[in-house]
């Protein structure tokens, strides 16, 4: 079986490497959300606007647990990505080896930890009564499937730090159909809890295809048996960077958390109207989540290469395409968001379709703030400084946490409209400034450096 090609971004164009990067990526994370949509979809048409509240109430607690778990993989990829960069095959293989380990037993942990006390997290977020055990079915379920999820974002996570952000994507398609074919075949049966198992299942199957793959066309991730043993200093270095990345976003979804509840008082209908917008923005960012993950690889080969100036150059690429798409992406949903909210319910009242557009109309006028948050966090993390990226998550969970303390409960549903974009200003401001501080400081490093070569020159002349 012929190597599958890495792809090596320290040399050539770094507008075609991020776009050759990018655009498969996006695939995948379109897909990824299309069948999270439609999961959303077929349970509003089917099930009606009580079982689309049921799951728009766990939004926040699942991308608190989800994304911890997905952030984690991705920041277990930034030392693989470094090593692939720096031609360090080695030690990459080591770190893949004690990625997995690693990997496998905090998915068992938290998978076990958050699905008994699911009910009880619901509880503290003011479910309203109606909804609340629709909620907890749905809920458990997807923990269950934790270390499913660390799997399949565990394997493209590695391919990805090798420069093949392709495979991964072809995966996730099958993945995609074969989930959306379960919904329908699912939800008929089992309700609300059908969806939840397609969701786990179409997942297994996309990690177990991903890992089949690299198996077979990755010569260089055979691990040998020098490579297996878990090595605590490996280790420390994952967790070093990995926790911090999935406390990213488990402390920014802190603040979304506090805003569920938030909004988990005003009503059903209101939990409704934020879960359909939310999918439907969700969906509409994929790009910046996209143009993140290219960032991250990009600046983790470059790091490892030592290539500053590249670094530079690919962060302007990144945000010129960002703040373009972010223009196109205000416009439509600006003049069609209303529209689109119809998708989820059969006949959607007037408040829910008014709400749903309103969220969109604000949160999409900000949407070049929210580009900046993703490709500048993601290079500041590829570069290796994940432990900025917490702080700049604590800034939005102090945003999203006012907004869902103070600002709702006075100024009604506009507040929740409005406190992402607040939490995307509060984000950017500390992550611009940490940036220009991270590359100055690298900047004064490579100049001593140069100096002592050219003395130690001298010196031997």
């Amino acid at each position: 079986m012929t190597e599958k090609k890495t792809v090596d971004m320290t040399t050539g164009s770094p507008f075609r490497h991020i776009i050759g990067f990018m655009l498969p990526t996006l695939v995948g994370y379109l897909f990824q959300q299309l069948y999270s949509m439609v999961d959303t979809v077929i349970i509003g048409r089917y099930l009606g606007e009580d079982s689309l509240a049921a799951v728009g109430s766990t939004g926040a607690i699942n991308f608190m647990i989800i994304g911890f778990c997905m952030g984690l993989c991705t920041g277990f990829a930034i030392p693989i990505a470094q090593k692939f960069g720096a031609k360090d095959f080695v030690s990459m293989r080591r770190f893949v080896a004690n990625a997995i380990w690693t990997a496998g037993v905090l998915g068992i942990i938290i998978a076990a930890v958050v699905y008994m006390l699911s009910m009880n997290i619901l509880g503290l977020l003011h479910t309203p009564s109606n909804i609340i055990a629709d909620a907890n079915i749905y809920i458990s379920i997807l923990f269950l499937g934790i270390p499913v999820t660390i799997m399949y974002n565990m394997a493209s996570g590695i391919m990805r730090s090798l420069g093949d952000s392709r495979t991964p994507v072809y995966f996730l398609l099958i993945s995609s159909v074969l989930n959306i074919v379960l919904d329908m075949l699912m939800v008929q049966s089992m309700g609300i809890a059908g969806p939840a198992w397609a969701t786990v299942i179409s997942q297994l199957v996309s990690g177990l295809l991903c890992i089949a793959y690299m198996r077979r066309r990755f010569e260089i991730l055979r691990l040998k048996k020098e490579d297996l043993p878990l090595d605590l200093k490996y280790v420390g270095r994952l967790l070093y960077i990995g926790v911090p990345m999935g406390l990213q976003y488990s402390i920014t979804a802190i603040g979304s958390v506090v805003l569920q509840s938030a909004v988990n008082v005003l009503g059903s209908t209101y939990v409704a109207s934020s879960a359909a917008a939310i999918k439907i923005s969700i969906f509409f960012s994929c790009p910046f989540d996209a143009l993140g993950s290219t960032a991250a690889t990009y600046a983790g080969q470059n790091m490892g290469a030592g290539e500053l100036d590249r670094i530079n150059k690919g962060l302007k690429w990144c945000v010129i395409i960002g703040c373009v798409y972010a223009v196109g992406a205000f416009a439509v949903l600006s003049f069609f968001g209303s529209g689109i909210a119809k998708l989820f319910l059969e006949e959607p009242s007037r408040l829910l379709m008014n709400n749903t557009a309103m969220y969109l109309r604000y949160n999409s006028m900000f949407y070049i703030l929210l580009a900046l948050v993703n490709i500048i966090r993601f290079t500041i993390q590829g570069m290796g400084y994940s432990v900025l990226a917490i702080l700049a998550g604590v800034f939005e969970m102090i945003a999203r946490s006012i907004a869902g303390a103070f600002l709702v409960p006075a100024y009604g549903y506009i507040a929740a409209c409005l406190a992402s974009p607040l939490a995307w200003v509060l984000a950017d401001v500390f992550l611009i400034v940490a940036y220009y501080m991270i590359m100055k400081r690298l900047r004064v490093r490579e100049i001593g450096l140069e100096r002592r070569v050219i003395t130690v020159k001298a010196t031997a002349r």
